[in-house]
């Protein structure tokens, strides 16, 4: 599997304040990894409430948890993890408190900020990018052909729904969020998508990975637009890790800790290329009781990049895409962005550091 691709090569930090200090005992670990001494102080909070999605664009998060990769840097922190299908279910989990942070798209990021005014959550880290596509049935193989056609995206407002209708949109057709319009859009659950489409009764769909390789490989669809196509580079957010901002300001400790889980997550995928397709596929198997053939995964590892950057540049053509697609209500996006803890495990580890675009604190 050496086609997985990394962007940013991250090696976890060792906390070096005791040292500054003059505690000369507090000895950082091999590696970098904080030593026994330097993680002694208990945590601000012994619960993280994290949330996810079993996709492959989620593998950050499926590794951290099935390697134990957030375990080993949240010592005595609980981890109780939500599996959701699409972004705008996560936020409302988010935005009802009941969970802390989550791995989701860019698009709902932006909605739950602009709503609260600000208030509600901040993006801390990349997660991936690339690894989402419009797949569609035999005979449609130009934009002219989708007229009357039904397409699916994952939910309402998510990351896919709101690309989908932007490319429509360019393409000339109109569309709805009450259903309709020259092509008709019905978000629905990924899996009930697969057999939606094995039964002939939607047309296609826009999709992350892996569902976009099980509609080609298990299904029979081809690709009419990959994503990375309508990007400069080919370089576009999926995945971002999002913190409830009060959580973030009530327990940074913690939230430094998920962040070099995250951390040693990524650089687990990049070391391990080899395993990435066994241990991402195991824990989709957990999620949903079935794992991907290997023809599905390996294709979809093709399509993706992990990398710590949340690539801020793109966030202010992803609000006026949900504004054109009508899921979004107009505001402001400044402050959406806190890279300060994530930057300053870069910069320790004598690394580059990421950008917020000028979109909050880097």
């Amino acid at each position: 599997m050496n086609n997985i691709r990394t962007a940013t090569t991250i090696t976890t930090l060792g906390l070096v304040a005791m040292m500054m200090a003059g505690c000369a005992s507090a000895t950082a670990a091999p590696g970098g990894a904080p030593s026994t001494a330097e993680k002694s102080a208990a945590p601000s909070v012994t619960e993280l409430r994290l949330g996810y999605f079993a996709n492959v664009t989620h593998a950050p998060a499926l590794v951290g948890l099935e390697e134990g990769l957030f375990a080993d840097e949240l010592p005595g922190v609980d981890i109780t993890t939500q599996v959701f299908n699409a972004g705008p279910a996560a936020i409302e989990a988010l935005t009802a408190g009941a969970i802390d942070a989550t791995y989701i798209g860019p698009n709902p990021s932006i909605n739950t900020f602009i709503q609260s005014g600000g208030e509600s959550a901040r993006i801390i880290a990349g997660a991936t990018t690339g690894g989402a596509a419009l797949v569609v049935r035999d005979g449609i193989d130009e934009p002219e052909d989708l007229e009357g056609t039904t397409l699916a995206t994952p939910q309402l407002g998510n990351t896919q729904d709101v690309a989908l209708r932007t490319w429509l949109a360019d393409e000339g057709f109109e569309t709805s969020t009450t259903g309709g319009g020259d092509v008709t859009i019905t978000p629905t659950e990924n899996a009930q998508t697969l057999q939606l489409f094995q039964d002939g009764q939607i047309d296609g769909a826009w999709l992350p990975e892996p569902w976009v390789s099980r509609l080609i490989i298990d299904a029979g669809a081809h690709v009419l637009v990959d994503e990375a196509d309508l990007w400069e580079d080919g370089e576009f957010p999926t995945t971002v890790l999002l913190v409830r901002a009060e959580f973030l300001e009530e327990h940074p400790d913690v939230v430094e800790d998920l962040l070099r889980g995250h951390v040693a997550a990524v650089e687990w995928l990049e070391d391990n290329p080899d395993d990435a397709a066994g241990v991402i596929n195991a824990a989709i198997e957990k999620e949903t009781g079935k794992p991907l053939s290997d023809e599905v995964i390996e294709r979809s590892l093709q399509n993706v990049t992990f990398s710590f950057d949340p690539h801020a540049d793109t966030f202010e053509t992803l609000v006026e895409n949900g504004l054109a697609a009508g899921t979004q209500k107009e505001g402001s996006i400044d402050g959406l962005f806190d890279l300060t803890l994530l930057n300053g495990i870069l910069e320790a580890d004598d690394l580059d550091t990421v950008s917020a675009a000028g979109l909050g604190e880097d």
